[in-house]
């Protein structure tokens, strides 16, 4: 997974009920775009360090967000 600061981070949900999240983010730890990344949560405005798994996508910042 590389990303660029910007870029939505969508993790889906894993177990039922819980919600989908999305972040953008804000500022990546490594300079090839590899994880982790900082993400502003859209949901809450809050910030925070995220390692990715198998949940999760990157979503340029142009790419159409569908909420679910």
């Amino acid at each position: 997974m590389r990303a660029h600061v910007g870029d939505r981070l969508v993790l889906e949900a894993i177990h039922v009920g819980e919600p989908r999240r999305v972040g953008v983010i804000t500022e990546l730890r490594h300079p090839d775009g590899t994880p982790p990344y900082m993400v502003r949560w859209l949901d809450t405005d809050r910030e925070s360090m995220v390692f990715p798994g198998s949940e999760a996508h990157i979503e340029p910042p142009h790419a159409p967000h569908h909420a679910h």
